[in-house]
């Protein structure tokens, strides 16, 4: 178990009046045991306590390590798992759950009165992975790295008659062959006016002159995501489409030069939004302006209007301003940032230059 880890967690509990915490949450779990599980419909959980004397709750049918850092208390199928997990709580204190515990496994903790208490205290946990330590960071420098080589693989997987599916397609392949285990998330490829939806999953579209192609993608290498946005043109851009994109890509690159520790999140919403809006696309621009990273290819915490939390050294998330327009184009420009202790490291390293691709 990463002592480091669990000590932040601890520190973070205890400012909030708390020495006991039951973390079900199977990401959350994998970040401090380093044991990547998926428990289906069976309780799963690591509980920790000031004293040091954490449990790993298992059920029989799953396979970890021997040395996880904490005793580790098994179970089967058949046996009453909260009644056993009752056992370990201190009945005397307040116990802190994740968000993630199931109704059906609180509900009987409440009833036998396992603790004075229950708070919510997902809190102590998101504070903590919010901010990246170095081993954290240089996985995530690698992860982007192979996401920065494969967007020029993909690049050139652009070309007449082809259509999105088919180029989503050959996507696991190319980050396979670069070293990245799987992807992040579906990748997003949208051409011409699918673009417009920020979401659109890849169809048989067909790419033609004139068509922005967006290019929404991402993989995990050593258990971390890379998550990365481009936007080019086929054949041609008209003089709109080249406005757009540079206000999408000056709004990008005036928020990450915001980025410093003390800076609160919603300020960088608001460099790039008000640069968007000034353009007249405010109204285009339909989405916050990033989201954390991690383990998980979307972690919690943002950077939106409603943000006011500042940056911390280690944090890592996404700036990605984009403009919408229906029926016609969308445009996003996005790149990774490390918050660093004077300003922030960019993650990505291909172009944000306008690209047109003959």
């Amino acid at each position: 178990m990463n002592k480091n880890r669990v000590e932040r967690i601890l520190s973070a509990l205890k400012e909030m009046g708390l020495t006991q915490m039951l973390i079900t949450d199977p990401m959350s779990v994998c970040y401090l045991t380093g044991v990547q599980m998926n428990p289906c419909e069976r309780f799963y959980g690591l509980y920790l306590r000031e004293d040091g004397k954490h449990v790993y709750f298992l059920n029989r049918m799953f396979h970890v390590p021997e040395d996880t850092g904490a005793e580790q208390v098994w179970y089967s199928d058949t046996d009453p798992v909260m009644d056993l997990v009752a056992k370990y709580v201190d009945h005397e204190q307040a116990l802190g759950v994740d968000r993630e515990l199931k109704a059906g496994f609180l509900l009987p903790l409440m009833e036998q009165g396992a603790a004075k208490g229950f708070v919510e205290a997902s809190g102590a946990v998101d504070r903590t992975r919010a901010v990246k330590d170095a081993e954290e960071q240089e996985k995530m420098r690698r992860s982007s790295k192979i996401n920065d080589l494969a967007m020029g693989e993909f690049r050139k997987l652009i070309r007449e008659g082809v259509t999105e599916e088919e180029v989503a397609a050959q996507m696991l392949s190319i980050y396979r062959s670069l070293g990245a285990e799987r992807f992040s998330f579906e990748p997003l490829v949208a051409f011409g006016a699918n673009g417009a939806d920020p979401h659109h999953a890849p169809d048989g579209t067909v790419l033609k002159p004139g068509d922005a192609v967006l290019l929404d993608v991402g993989c995990v290498r050593d258990g971390y995501c890379s998550d990365m946005t481009r936007t080019f043109f086929y054949r041609q851009a008209s003089g709109e489409h080249r406005h757009i994109y540079d206000t999408v890509q000056k709004a990008n690159e005036a928020a990450i030069a915001r980025i410093r520790p003390g800076v609160p999140l919603c300020e960088l919403d608001h460099t790039a939004r008000s640069l968007i809006a000034a353009e007249g696309y405010g109204p285009n621009f339909t989405h916050r302006l990033g989201h954390f990273i991690g383990l998980g290819e979307h972690e919690h915490g943002d950077v939106s209007a409603a943000n006011s939390q500042k940056a911390e050294p280690g944090m890592i998330f996404s700036i990605e301003p984009g403009i919408y327009v229906a029926g016609e184009v969308g445009v996003r420009v996005e790149d990774l940032v490390l918050v660093t202790e004077d300003g922030c490291e960019v993650l990505n390293r291909y172009t944000k230059e306008l690209e047109i691709i003959m």
